[in-house]
């Protein structure tokens, strides 16, 4: 089982109220995450303890450039920002060095797997 952890907090209450339903990562990451995958997701810090979120399915994994990220996929990796300008200074804070337009990124699109029977219960059928 592969995870999609976030290092902030912050994101914690964003996913669980389901208005981040993508993550942006630097370089392609086409060979670890695939469409229909399911994962865990997850916050906390590297090498530290993580708290799973809950389960999730890809539902796309597409790599493109930076500067081809589009405005929808922005607001779904952080519902607060929309320009690429934000994006920049945020993907930039998190790996530690700067990022430009033409980096390659990856944009995973995911959906929340609810866990239960789903009401399928024949009552005593």
């Amino acid at each position: 089982m592969y995870a999609l952890n976030f290092y902030s907090e912050v994101f914690a209450e964003q996913l669980r109220q389901g208005r981040k339903t993508a993550t942006i990562r630097l370089g392609d990451k086409q060979d670890k995450y695939r469409d229909g995958q399911l994962v865990w997701i997850t916050v906390g810090r590297r090498f530290g303890t993580r708290k799973k979120i809950f389960t999730a399915i890809i539902d796309r994994v597409e790599v493109k450039k930076l500067g081809e990220v589009t405005p929808k996929e922005i607001e779904r990796e952080n519902p607060e920002f929309r320009r690429h300008e934000e994006l920049i200074k945020f993907l930039s804070s998190i790996y530690g060095r700067p990022v430009t337009l033409e980096d390659t990124v990856t944009v995973i699109h995911f959906s929340r797997v609810e866990e239960g029977d789903g009401g399928t219960s024949t009552g005593g059928l």
